[in-house]
């Protein structure tokens, strides 16, 4: 049994869109987009303005240890087109970036990836829009 998630309200919305999207353009692997539409599904929805600050919601940036490499990387989650890897924004529809979805610090996730299972660790949330008072995005 997986962990539960949390996701804002406003986050589930469009989300929701995107994977519409996705699922109707049939630009995504099929495993990996039914993936992401049950951590959706499962997730525990909250109001922004309830959102712990160590969780990982959209446009967070956050800290993720590699539990095998014990490499630490840092990615702010993003929607598709502002992804950038070169400045370290990670789609949510990348494998990493949608098992960071909803996680908080201290919580482990495992995420199939094209090289086999990612098992991954939070260690840190450094910057989160609902923390800051960003709601409306």
């Amino acid at each position: 049994m997986k962990n539960s998630i949390h996701i804002t309200s406003q986050d589930k919305e469009r989300l929701g869109k995107l994977l519409a999207e996705v699922e109707a353009k049939h630009s995504l692997n099929r495993h990996e987009l039914t993936a992401l539409l049950e951590e959706v599904d499962r997730a525990v929805i909250l109001d922004p303005k309830e959102v712990p600050p160590d969780l990982i919601t959209m446009n967070s940036r956050a800290d993720i240890l590699d539990l095998d490499s014990g490499e630490t990387v840092t990615f702010t989650l993003v929607f598709p087109s502002e992804a950038d890897v070169d400045e370290g924004k990670i789609s949510v529809l990348a494998p990493i970036g949608a098992g960071m979805l909803g996680y908080r610090v201290g919580d482990e996730f495992e995420w199939e990836v094209p090289a086999g299972i990612r098992r991954m660790r939070v260690t840190g949330v450094s910057y989160q829009p609902e923390a800051n008072g960003e709601f409306h995005r």
